[in-house]
């Protein structure tokens, strides 16, 4: 089993910035990627950004040159640099650890963007 811990979310105004993070522990043996995921009131699960173990990143259309993701120097830690957010980035974000064949999910964190 992996464990998934987030933090950094909250509230922020429109054009502020705030900066997830998420670490995982446990039976951590093969991390193909990392990445966060976000579902907002009344919507689906959607990908945010995901980086792989090479560092490759991709990212919805909706965050490209907003938002960046990174991993620690442990490597089994990612974060998510939220820069001029807009109010449709409300949304609850979830951390992603793609372990084939199991993908683990953190409890999600609480992100409220105000105009």
């Amino acid at each position: 089993q992996v464990q998934l811990v987030e933090s950094g979310g909250g509230l922020v105004q429109a054009g502020g910035s705030l900066r997830l993070s998420c670490a995982a522990s446990g039976s951590i043996v093969s991390i193909r990627a990392m990445g966060w995921y976000r579902q907002p009131p009344g919507k689906q699960r959607e990908l945010v950004a995901r980086i792989t173990s090479a560092g490759s990143a991709n990212y919805a259309d909706s965050v490209k040159g907003r938002f960046t993701i990174s991993r620690g120097n442990a490597r089994n830690t990612v974060y998510l640099q939220m820069n001029s957010m807009k109010p449709e980035d409300t949304a609850v974000y979830y951390c992603n650890v793609d372990q084939f064949p199991i993908n683990y999910w953190g409890q999600g964190t609480q992100v409220t963007v105000s105009s």
